[in-house]
């Protein structure tokens, strides 16, 4: 996730890197501002999600798929519902990732993508009540990187809200003491939608969705959640000590308000055309 060793990647690549940001250019021919190509499909794993999402950018995939369970409202809070995002980073999606327990890597992509989700009070988690105290739905996003070729977060961002979008679960209601099956389908109460937008840092320059070439050089980066109100509801400083200046992060800032909006729009548009 840009916090891996930076002798991962040789002299000769940081230095061209580095010249062709002084002419404004990058590896793959994109300006400075620009995403990859986004690409959302839906219904990856209908057999085994309540809804699902796999975003392509560029060659970085992600899978996220939504569980829906009922269980116990925490005890600070019995009249809510509970919404969490998790993730997995198995080799299969980069021989930087490693087998066993998460890492701090799978730790932080999850952490970051679920500040985003609950900072903007994406779900209505005192809609998802069956019964207070006794029974509420837990809403689990689980996400499965497939390819990383950089920008996890941004793609992980986009799939979780997709999936979010497009499930439905298993309505309840509470009759005699116990929560009954309706029937029905439910969707998923959602007032707000957020999309991560992550811009890095290399040296004085400021970039949108790098790859992981540029991640292995950056300086750090600045991942911004913002929502359908044009607010910025999350902001997560990551990949490296450097610092950013005030104008840097006005910058920064800046570019997320102006790209967060077309890719916030395209997975709205994606998931009702997949609903019609």
């Amino acid at each position: 996730m840009g916090d891996f060793s930076a002798h991962t990647i040789s002299h000769i690549d940081r230095n061209f890197i580095a010249d062709m940001l002084a002419k404004g250019q990058r590896l793959d021919g994109r300006g400075l501002t620009e995403y990859r190509e986004i690409e959302i499909e839906y219904d990856v794993v209908a057999a085994k999600a309540e809804g699902s999402a796999l975003v392509r950018m560029g060659d970085t995939s992600v899978i996220a798929g939504v569980k829906v369970l009922l269980g116990e409202p925490y005890p600070d809070s019995p009249d809510s519902g509970v919404m969490m995002v998790t993730a997995e980073m198995s080799p299969i999606a980069s021989p930087l990732f490693e087998l066993g327990p998460p890492k701090e890597g799978a730790i932080e992509l999850a952490r970051v993508v679920d500040r985003g989700v609950r900072e903007s009070e994406t779900v209505d988690v005192k809609k998802l009540v069956v019964e207070p105290s006794k029974k509420v739905y837990m809403i689990f996003c689980d996400i499965y990187p497939l390819e990383y070729d950089g920008n996890l977060i941004d793609a992980s961002s986009i799939a979780a809200n997709a999936a979010l979008l497009v499930s439905k679960f298993d309505e309840y209601a509470w009759e005699d003491g116990k929560a009954v099956p309706t029937g029905n389908k439910m969707p998923i109460p959602l007032q707000n939608l957020a999309i991560e937008t992550t811009v890095s840092k290399i040296g004085k320059h400021l970039i949108i969705d790098p790859v992981l070439k540029e991640e292995f050089v950056q300086d750090c980066r600045l991942t911004m959640a913002i929502d359908r109100n044009d607010r910025l509801t999350a902001m997560q400083k990551g990949g490296g000590a450097g610092p950013m200046t005030l104008e840097e992060i006005d910058q920064a800032m800046g570019m997320a308000f102006d790209a967060g909006k077309s890719i916030r729009e395209l997975v709205e548009s994606t998931a009702k055309e997949r609903d019609q």
